[in-house]
């Protein structure tokens, strides 16, 4: 799994019906194409699973439950059980309109030992690129600033369509969202008793994300006139803790001792 996302990115949010989500592959499928993941997944669709890390005061959460202008969160993403699968470490900032995105591959056997508060090394990542340590430097910098540990495990499956012609341009479906209060630093698919934070009765709703580095295209306006959805907040975390309780999140094990009180600061 690549670790080059888009590093600097606007977005817009949809829920849209499973329905609906069929009929918008369709569409984009005139001017984009299957990510170079999706085209080789069953129903283009393949899993994503994060372990979100916050503090016992859950600062990043209330900052988006607050709309704050300037904000970010502090995830480690992986995609399968592998243990020489890496997982990558990513930092997501909202400064006003703009997403703007860290992320760096670390060797799975390391990555323990960094959420546990060791300081990255140029060992313990998959890439020689300086921005790649860099942002895993950062996030060691920002976990340590909040006392951050782990919170909640997140796992949804994605179809994602690309620009042929760049990066400029990212559709992506988000279906079967789904959360777990995770305090141990564990990077395993498995759920046990996880909630769905955008289920309505019986039916889940799909996420849409457009994003894009420039101007919003024509297309995509079209495309939202002709589904008729309204862009709104779908935060994943958020909704997933919401959802299970902010006292089952911050539960601790016997013996673990509380980390010390932080105050949520910006870079």
């Amino acid at each position: 799994m690549s670790a080059d996302l888009q590093a600097q990115r606007f977005e817009r949010k949809y829920f849209v019906s499973q329905r609906q989500a069929l009929q918008i592959r369709e569409f984009v499928r005139s001017y984009l194409v299957p990510d170079e993941h999706s085209e080789t997944a069953p129903d283009l669709s393949y899993p994503v699973h994060s372990l979100y890390l916050d503090s016992d005061q859950l600062s990043t959460y209330w900052a988006t439950v607050h709309c704050e202008k300037t904000r970010f969160k502090l995830r480690v993403r992986y995609y399968d059980d592998q243990p020489d699968s890496p997982v990558f470490f990513e930092i997501k900032r909202r400064v006003g309109d703009c997403i703007l995105k860290q992320r760096g591959a670390v060797r799975r056997n390391a990555a323990p030992l960094i959420v546990s508060g060791y300081l990255p090394e140029p060992d313990h990542l998959l890439s020689s690129k300086p921005s790649h340590l860099g942002a895993v430097q950062k996030f060691s910098q920002l976990m340590q600033m909040l006392g951050a540990r782990p919170k909640m495990h997140i796992a949804y499956e994605r179809e994602a369509w690309v620009s042929p012609e760049g990066n400029s341009v990212r559709v992506t479906l988000d279906k079967n969202v789904r959360g777990e209060a995770r305090r141990e630093v564990r990077f395993s698919t498995q759920m046990e008793r996880p909630v769905f934070p955008f289920r309505d009765g019986s039916l889940d709703k799909t996420v849409m994300e457009i994003k894009f580095t420039n101007r919003f295209p024509d297309w995509l306006a079209d495309l939202v006139r002709h589904f008729n959805v309204l862009a709104s907040g779908a935060p994943k975390y958020c909704g997933s803790i919401a959802l299970a309780g902010e006292e089952r999140i911050n539960q601790r094990a016997p013996g673990e001792a509380e980390a010390s009180s932080a105050v949520m600061r910006y870079f």
